[in-house]
């Protein structure tokens, strides 16, 4: 396992800095729409990130964590009318994905988005993500999606992975879906979101079965699936990381639990990560470690200086459990 990051770079001197840091491996996507890729965007965009000593890893799907209403290819979610020919897109970019030698994409099934409530004050008054149930519109209307229950949601997922997992195997090129961020309660703006459960996402990974069909494993959504993270997590990293399902790991912590949390900086919340490191080494996890939604702090550069404190902290632990750090290809 190695250092990663999926920040979107904002002009060339992110790529610089990320590899003066040892951030040598990146998920990031080409200029423009995802509806226009090409093969040739993705080739330019290989070769424009290896230009300055990095690597290009992994790529987004044109399905993102952004709520249904601003989806690239709604209709793949929504089953509606034009479902199978955005599907053959999707399929068309993990071949060129294979083609420019882009071993994994990473993907979200996701309809409502990513619920929050207000920012909350954490260490040194940074300004930090949360969810309190307490505080939500617990009976806000249904969205563009409409009333989905749980079968018919498993229904529409099983659709597009009869589909584009075969694909994905004979190119091999990993698919890593994220868990939907963070648990709702059934029914909440009219949708059962499936993989906001650890059993939820156990039966994700065994449908349509294959090496290439695994998760972006977001340790921070998977605690907030639970009533006690910090004793919980272990077991499940375990349970995915034995079965060869974590292609991407987005290392993050949050205080508090199921329907009552504050995202966190990694070493301050509640999950023990030097021990879930530990963890991920023991099952043989062999791809990036990346942060992921850092708290937001002051300063001329507050993004840059929260996620390079990240890099530092994970880059660190890396090296003393004698991981490679700064892999190259």
């Amino acid at each position: 396992m190695y250092l990663g990051t999926q920040v979107a770079a904002r002009d060339d001197d992110d790529y610089r800095v990320w590899a003066q840091l040892g951030v040598n491996h990146i998920s990031a996507d080409p200029p423009g729409p995802p509806s226009s890729w090409i093969l040739d965007d993705l080739e330019r965009h290989r070769d424009h990130v290896e230009s300055f000593g990095l690597v290009l890893d992994m790529i987004q799907l044109p399905l993102p964590s952004q709520p249904i209403e601003k989806a690239t290819y709604p209709d793949i979610l929504l089953a509606g009318p034009d479902r199978d020919r955005q599907i053959d897109a999707v399929c068309r970019m993990i071949e060129n994905c294979a083609k420019a030698g882009i071993p994994a994409v990473k993907y979200n099934l996701n309809l409502i988005g990513i619920p929050r409530t207000e920012l909350e004050r954490g260490r040194g008054g940074s300004l930090n993500e949360a969810f309190r149930w307490d505080k939500t519109d617990q009976q806000a209307a249904p969205g563009l999606a409409g009333l989905l229950p749980e079968d018919e949601n498993w229904e529409r997922i099983d659709y597009f992975l009869e589909r584009v997992v075969p694909v994905a195997e004979s190119n091999r090129v990993r698919l890593a879906c994220h868990p939907h961020d963070p648990y709702t309660p059934p029914g909440y703006r009219g949708v059962t979101r499936v993989l906001g459960t650890v059993e939820g996402l156990k039966k994700f990974v065994l449908m349509r079965e294959s090496p290439y069909h695994g998760l972006n494993f977001c340790q921070g959504s998977i605690g907030e699936m639970l009533d006690n993270p910090r004793e919980e997590i272990d077991d499940i990293i375990r349970w995915f990381g034995s079965r060869g399902k974590i292609f991407n790991l987005h290392f993050r912590n949050i205080r508090g639990g199921k329907l009552s949390f504050m995202e966190t900086f990694p070493e301050e919340g509640d999950m023990d990560m030097v021990r879930s490191l530990k963890v991920y080494q023991e099952v043989g996890y062999r791809y990036m470690v990346m942060p992921d939604h850092v708290p937001r702090i002051d300063g001329r550069d507050p993004t840059g200086v929260a996620f390079a404190f990240c890099y530092g902290y994970i880059a660190a632990l890396l090296e003393a459990f004698g991981a490679d750090t700064t892999k190259i290809a």
